[in-house]
């Protein structure tokens, strides 16, 4: 089945429930082998409907000023086209951390039915966690990804975006025979669902194992999890990987 990617980023007001996308930047293939380029991307910034936060401000350096003469996302062209590419169901959003933007564009009406999230596959390929961060700029260097771009600039993180999938794109269809079609649908079944974490990066357990953690101080785990749960944004991911240690998988989470 024919299949349509479009490599997609947001630069944001903030990161809770009340905020909106004040940058989008996305680049569109319709050949995972032939990758856009710097020309290809469109990236504009928009007048959100509510302030900037300045420590938004402070990673990507949008600032109030820059946006007050822009028009507001919901109607811009660039809002009608992606609604437009979006009703067809071969379209693909490419995205680090995807539910994030995602969660962004449901704001502003926009759904794409299927998305490949580039933050889970680094998770999934990443078997034997030699990884320390999964953030798309650690990556970036650690992989020694060959790109000249800003960081937290939609347009820049896109850039980085489309050199990172293409590293993971080669390396499973390498494993996949070299089926483009397969490969494709392999990474949209992987990006679909929650992951697993395996290790602590952070706090009093960091370098520790969750499932080690979840033997020798449950309560923590069941702290944890309280306070993912009443966040102002889903951490999905956790909020998994906690209820699966914690043995409560029978409650619903949203993917």
């Amino acid at each position: 089945m024919p299949y349509n990617l479009i490599f997609l980023d947001t630069e944001t007001t903030g990161n809770e429930a009340k905020d909106f996308l004040c940058q989008i930047a996305y680049a569109e293939t319709s050949s995972a082998d032939k990758l856009p380029e710097l020309k290809d991307i469109v990236s504009k910034l928009y007048k959100p409907p509510v302030p900037i936060a300045f420590e938004s401000m402070a990673v990507h350096h949008i600032t109030t000023k820059m946006v007050a003469d822009k028009p507001a996302f919901k109607y811009s062209l660039e809002h009608a086209e992606l609604h437009k590419k979006f009703e067809n169901e071969n379209t693909i959003v490419v995205a680090h951390n995807a539910i994030f933007d995602l969660g962004m564009l449901k704001k502003e009406d926009l759904s794409p039915k299927k998305f490949i999230c580039t933050l889970r596959l680094a998770h999934h390929l990443d078997t034997e966690e030699k990884i320390t961060s999964y953030k798309l700029q650690v990556l970036r260097y650690m992989l020694d990804l060959d790109v000249e771009a800003t960081a937290h600039d939609a347009g820049g993180d896109v850039l980085v975006l489309i050199k990172l999938f293409d590293r993971m794109y080669k390396k499973m269809l390498d494993k996949n025979n070299g089926d483009s079609e397969k490969t494709i649908e392999e990474m949209v079944e992987i990006s679909a669902k929650p992951i697993l974490i395996r290790t602590f990066r952070f706090g009093k357990h960091n370098g520790k194992k969750v499932e080690e953690v979840a033997k020798t101080d449950r309560a923590y785990l069941e702290w944890l999890l309280a306070q993912k749960e009443s966040a102002e944004t889903d951490d999905v991911d956790w909020i998994f990987t906690l209820r699966t240690y914690l043995g409560k998988l029978d409650l619903k989470i949203k993917v």
